[in-house]
């Protein structure tokens, strides 16, 4: 229900009510004649009595025009008068006594109105008490909104600002601190030492003349007592009057441990430092609508200890990588982010336009481009932490915003980038306090295992990705063979190759869409995420991968079609990329031009043609292996999460 148009949404749906109330009376006034008339449809009377019980419900029903529009299934009521008129017109033969050879044909489009009649009742029924329930919640937000604002005015009143400029002389300590220095004194135990704490009122415990509360920051939470022959009147009747949960409050006092052996906090002076209009969530449920945790993470923030720790451990994961590598001599560099030409991955891109310039540019898909253009600038190990934006769909592992870093050391090769990320891995995991020990967990602390990209397929599928090798004839074009392994005479090209081997395979081709249409690159990347992916629990990096597919590779030193790449898996998902990096100009020239081949036969993702990058590398780029690794699903199996939107702060979500 919208209710925008009018000042009391209440009173708007008291009369909704009201109107759907006269529209079930009606619709069972007529329930109560289209008995009889069901029994003897050929009784004139009994058609009359139908047809005046329809007219009536026909106009209760148009009585509620006001309501078009404000929700589905009022709407569906609404419309469903013309369909009862029309039935009530079918019956006007019956009540004129005009014989009819199938009265039962005529009266059966009243008898289906009736039966759909009850099912739209109860939908609107369930709407209606949805939305009674809203309103009341509504109105009880209103009160305590109104409450809290009372209490705004009076604090300025009593000349209490409200939201003050600072609480800085001194600093207040983080409470996980205070905490640390006191965790030995035993139960009763009383101090004359002060200390200087501020955050969150997280709960409130009267008790006469003294109260119990709990401060929360983002380190922590601890118990706080106001006494009434401690603090001033002014001081205490701000706490016990107008302070209310959410409050952010600064506190001033003497540590103590209660009899109970909880560390507490004496107040001697309490400052509000900004007062909270809206009450936080309840604190024995929290936020229980997923949506709503999205959309309002702040608030998912405030009361969740769960979500706060996933993002203390988002930053210490990054806080890891970035030290790790500092220590071994790389430099953090800045990339751009809008690009002329996208590159780097195989994505479709988000496209703006620039007004000053007056040209497209694209928000980019990977910093691999102009990383590796670092390279070939002398600065011979590098690495960028940032966003990139792929325009694809949403998913429990997708965003169209994703941060990830990535590193290019020169002098070095994929194997090497493999130890290395082993390494950085173990070190994001051990700065989240990843625990190896539970149920489930996924051992990044063992070695992790190594494996072929066409060993993997075969494994799985028991198809062959380079079979078509051995049956070369030149110009691009291989003989099929029969299944003894004889010469055929039919010849096609690789991708035609594949597709044979695929659908020689029945329970393999039922699982790929799209089969005719698909290129071998794009068919073989299939084969790997439909059949080899999601049994990648532990970690895995699946190396050699086709040429095809890693037009930023280099060619395998030893196996030809094959390129030195490597993709990392863990928990059914790819985690990390890496290559030796292709620094022949000449060669990626011909990459390109290839990608320009698929993305002309209608591939979205393919890599474009960058000249820029082509003549970067004919300035000399030195071998090196490069790596880029997926922050957010990382963090996803560090922290336990269950989806990509439960490690990003506030993650892309369709319009509410």
């Amino acid at each position: 229900m919208s209710g925008d148009t009018v000042d009391a949404p209440g009173a708007r749906l008291d009369d909704l009510r009201g109107w759907f109330d006269a529209v079930v009376e009606s619709t069972e006034a007529l329930k109560r004649v289209a008995g009889p008339f069901a029994r003897t449809p050929d009784d004139a009377a009994a058609a009359t009595a139908a047809i005046d019980a329809g007219r009536a419900l026909v106009d209760a029903t148009a009585a509620g025009q006001p309501y078009a529009g404000e929700n589905a299934e009022v709407d569906e009521l609404l419309a469903s008068g013309s369909e009862l008129a029309a039935a009530l017109d079918g019956l006007a033969p019956l009540a004129a006594g005009e014989p009819v050879d199938d009265p039962r044909a005529l009266a059966k489009p009243l008898s289906v109105y009736l039966r759909a009649a009850d099912k739209r009742a109860k939908s609107i029924a369930r709407s209606l008490s949805d939305l009674a329930e809203q309103e009341a919640s509504s109105r009880a937000e209103a009160e305590i909104l109104a409450a809290r604002r009372h209490k705004l005015d009076e604090l300025r009143e009593r000349g209490v600002d409200p939201f003050p400029y600072s609480f800085t002389d001194p600093e207040p300590e983080p409470i996980a601190d205070v905490r640390a220095a006191y965790d030995e004194l035993p139960a009763g135990e009383e101090t004359d030492e002060r200390r200087r704490i501020a955050g969150r009122l997280a709960s409130r415990r009267e008790q006469g003349g003294m109260a119990f509360l709990d401060l929360v920051d983002r380190s922590g939470r601890i118990q706080l007592q106001a006494k009434s022959d401690v603090l001033s009147q002014e001081q205490f009747s701000l706490i016990s009057e107008l302070v209310d949960l959410g409050d952010l409050l600064g506190i001033d006092g003497r540590v103590f441990v209660s009899q109970r052996g909880e560390l507490t906090i004496q107040i001697e002076q309490v400052t509000l430092l900004a007062k909270a209009l809206r009450p936080p969530p309840d604190k024995r449920h929290g936020l229980q609508d997923p949506e709503t945790k999205y959309r309002r993470r702040e608030v998912d923030l405030l009361s969740n200890e769960e979500s706060r720790a996933v993002f203390i451990a988002r930053s210490h994961i990054i806080a890891a990588f970035r030290r790790e590598l500092n220590a071994d001599g790389f430099l953090e560099v800045e990339t751009p982010t809008l690009q002329t030409l996208y590159g780097g991955a195989a994505a479709e891109p988000f496209v703006t336009h620039h007004n000053a310039l007056d040209r497209t540019l694209y928000l980019r898909i990977a910093p691999e481009l102009y990383l590796k253009r670092c390279l070939v600038g002398g600065l011979e190990r590098v690495y960028e932490i940032g966003k990139n934006f792929r325009n694809e769909g949403l998913s429990p592992k997708h965003q169209p915003e994703f941060t990830s870093i990535e590193w290019y050391e020169a002098y070095a090769e994929y194997h090497k980038a493999a130890d290395r990320t082993e390494h950085l891995v173990r070190a994001a995991a051990e700065a989240a306090g990843y625990d190896y020990t539970a149920e489930g967990a996924i051992r990044f602390d063992l070695p992790w295992r190594r494996v072929t990209f066409v060993e993997v397929v075969e494994e799985a599928t028991g198809i062959d990705l380079l079979a078509h090798l051995g049956y070369a004839v030149g110009d691009g074009q291989f003989e099929i063979v029969d299944a003894n392994g004889d010469p055929t005479g039919e010849l096609v090209d690789q991708d035609e190759f594949l597709r044979r081997a695929v659908k020689a395979k029945p329970k393999v081709a039922k699982e790929i869409d799209n089969l005719d249409q698909l290129t071998w690159p794009q068919l073989a990347d299939e084969l790997l995420g439909t059949f080899v992916e999601p049994a990648l629990i532990q970690p895995t990096f699946i190396l050699d991968h086709p040429v095809e597919l890693s037009p930023l590779a280099k060619r395998h030193r030893t196996i030809d079609g094959l390129t030195e790449r490597w993709e990392a898996y863990a928990n059914g998902q790819e985690i990390a990329n890496a290559f030796s990096e292709l620094n022949d100009p000449d060669e990626q020239r011909r990459r390109f031009e290839a990608q320009t081949r698929y993305s002309e036969g209608g591939d979205a993702e393919a890599q474009p043609y960058d000249e820029a990058f082509v003549q970067a590398l004919e300035q000399g780029m030195p071998p090196a292996g490069g790596v880029g690794v997926g922050i957010d699903r990382l963090v996803i199996m560090l922290t336990r999460s269950k989806t990509i939107r439960d490690v990003i702060l506030f993650p892309a979500l369709r319009e509410n």
